[in-house]
């Protein structure tokens, strides 16, 4: 039940989730007598909701470290023993991060050959969505852990955006075998070299992910998480440049009129509650996290990203391209 507008927002994107998804079923870790009243306007769909009553919580301030000491009675770590225990399919939270992801991998352990998990992103493209992946679980990674978030990352672009056959491409500070740093270089060679049967095209640039030259894009969590930030403030900037040129004078709140179905378009392909939800790849499980601030309809995507990939066949084919690194002497260790 966390996030910025908990539980008024979860409760919501819940049950447009469960409208959606006839074949779903929810249960709701939190404040019973919070959560009642709430529940009590979604009548519809209140057969396939249970509250799990937890009083414990953690802060947005709170460091992993205090998570991991103090939050085993909370909303958070009850929703990950649920997945674990097979109770539930699919944890999903707009709670702290950092708190998150050292939980769910405390909880749910990591697959076999997994050394650290990834945290995905959706990409907006001019082809549609792109998956890029690390973008902060890990500040740093090296060669066989950018191998194995390739293996990942195709493996999750098939579930969830539903390519066949996904392209991959490492991020780089070029395109030529010779640029980067010795990690890389030696994650391309592997990749180029296996016999994984993935589709790697090598070497992207910064400018190539929003052109959706890659389906998967592949890099450590510091560059992923700095490339990711830096494409939300230009998307807000662009957003507000948009906006004042609209609105300047009458001719342009005309012209804006005039083209009021284009900018809906637009303003559909740019809205984060679209993409909403990273996962983090790599678990015994799956755990989902929301953004904090989004509205009822983010967590609802949310939730049907959860879904989606709790149903899919994901772990089986990473399990099987792990295996397959392990005999090579690939596997991170």
């Amino acid at each position: 039940m966390g996030g910025d507008n908990a539980p008024d927002v979860t409760v919501e994107g819940a049950t447009a989730f469960l409208s959606a998804r006839k074949d779903a079923f929810v249960r709701l870790h939190g404040d019973e007598a919070k959560l009642k009243p709430i529940l009590a306007k979604y009548s519809s769909v209140a057969d396939r909701m249970e509250i799990v009553h937890t009083e414990d919580i953690i802060t947005g301030d709170m460091k992993p470290s205090q998570a991991l000491r103090r939050g085993r009675n909370s909303s958070m770590w009850n929703a990950l023993e649920d997945v674990k225990e097979g109770r539930a399919n699919a944890a999903v939270s707009a709670g702290n991060t950092g708190a998150l992801m050292a939980i769910s991998m405390l909880v749910l352990r990591k697959m076999d050959g997994v050394h650290r998990p990834a945290m995905t992103a959706a990409w907006p493209t001019l082809r549609g969505r792109s998956v890029v992946l690390d973008v902060g679980a890990n500040l740093e990674a090296d060669a066989a852990q950018l191998v194995t978030f390739a293996i990942m990352g195709e493996a999750y672009a098939r579930a969830i955006l539903g390519i066949k056959r996904p392209t991959i491409g490492l991020l780089n500070i070029g395109s030529e075998e010779m640029k980067g740093h010795d990690e890389i270089r030696e994650a391309h060679e592997w990749l180029r070299g296996s016999d994984l049967e993935l589709d790697y095209q090598g070497f992207v640039e910064g400018d190539d992910i929003s052109s959706g030259k890659v389906d998967v894009i592949v890099t450590d969590g510091f560059t992923g998480n700095v490339a990711l930030k830096a494409g939300e403030g230009v998307a807000r900037m662009l957003g507000v440049r948009v906006r004042e040129a609209l609105t300047g004078n009458l001719f342009s709140k005309l012209g804006a009129v005039l083209a009021m179905g284009g900018l809906k378009n637009l303003r559909a392909q740019m809205d984060p509650s679209n993409v909403n939800g990273g996962v983090l790849l790599g678990l015994g499980g799956v755990s989902v996290k929301s953004h904090g601030g989004t509205d009822g309809r983010g967590f609802a995507r949310a939730c049907q990203l959860a879904a989606d990939l709790a149903t899919s066949h994901y772990r089986d084919e990473v399990a099987t391209n792990l295996a397959k690194i392990r005999q090579k002497g690939i596997a991170a260790e």
